[in-house]
């Protein structure tokens, strides 16, 4: 019977992470409703702010700009997004895989890692990448804790800076973006210098607006703008990604563990049953050398 026991442990003790996972899946469907609703309406504005910025800047040589300009290349920045907690299948082990890939492609390069994330934080701790000096902070794991456009481009603007100080020649951010929540897709975008949207072949229009002030003013006033956009957006992104990868992988893990308790009852089926045939064998015979 310590078989028996053991497998009906067994059994209970996956149960309860059916409850543990199903509860996660749950959750993570709430949360992914919330964060789903908030990049779908971010991307129309930051869709717009980019048409606005390719009509304005069409006529105006925007390498000039302090975000625009490009250096030799010799101090990396590398932004990997992950997520505080774990438990949503290759979410962070995808942005860490992309972060070691762009580094051994910039690998005669001073690299700088600035992580969002504990699990991009944790994958990197302890290295000689990690040191950023006194105008960055170690790491932007605590955006996470109330994700909003304030504290998210207060960072974006620390970043700015030390891109305007010559601290840094390239800033690239690595995250996933949201496609549903099945699909999450790397992305490794070059955040910094800035670089002038082009506008496709097949929109030919260019809206005469009357300006006031300057058309260059202006544009230096978009560009600010629209990467402090584009960095939250990237936030946004990676959020709904998150709980669309723990919801997945949650459901998945419930589906697995609801099979593994099917199998673990056949197992105890059977093992009880053969006890029982044992015990009335044992009976019986018992019974046949009492007559004898």
């Amino acid at each position: 019977m310590g078989g028996l026991k053991e497998v009906k442990d067994r059994i209970t003790s996956v149960q309860s992470t059916i409850q543990i996972t199903s509860a996660m899946k749950m959750v993570s469907a709430a949360k992914l409703k919330r964060a789903q609703d908030a990049i779908i309406q971010m991307r129309p504005y930051a869709e717009k702010l980019t048409e606005i910025l390719v009509n304005v800047s069409s006529t105006l040589d925007t390498s000039e700009g302090g975000y625009s300009v490009q250096r030799e290349m010799k101090n990396l920045l590398i932004i990997p997004i992950a997520s505080n907690r774990g438990l949503c299948g290759p979410f962070n082990s995808n942005v860490i895989k992309a972060t070691r890939a762009l580094q051994k492609k910039y690998e005669g390069c001073e690299i700088t890692i600035l992580a969002a994330g504990k699990k991009a934080d944790d994958a990197f701790k302890g290295t000689e990448e990690n040191i950023h000096g006194n105008t960055l902070p170690r790491n932007m794991n605590n955006l996470f804790n109330e994700l909003a456009f304030t504290t998210v481009s207060l960072q974006a603007e620390r970043i700015m800076e030390a891109f305007i100080q010559k601290q840094f020649d390239k800033v690239v951010i690595i995250y996933n973006q949201f496609k549903n929540a099945a699909v999450q897709n790397v992305q490794v975008e070059q955040w910094l210098p800035a670089v002038a949207p082009e506008a496709e072949e097949k929109s030919t229009f260019v809206s005469d607006y009357i300006y006031e002030p300057s058309k260059s003013e202006i544009v230096e006033e978009l560009i600010p703008k629209s990467l402090k956009t584009q960095f939250y957006k990237a936030f946004l992104d990676s959020h709904a990604s998150e709980h669309g990868a723990r919801m997945t992988a949650m459901h998945k893990a419930t589906d697995n563990a609801t099979e593994m308790v099917d199998d673990l009852k056949l197992v105890y089926n059977k093992a009880r049953q053969a006890a029982i045939t044992n015990e009335i064998l044992e009976i019986v015979g018992g019974a046949e050398a009492l007559n004898d």
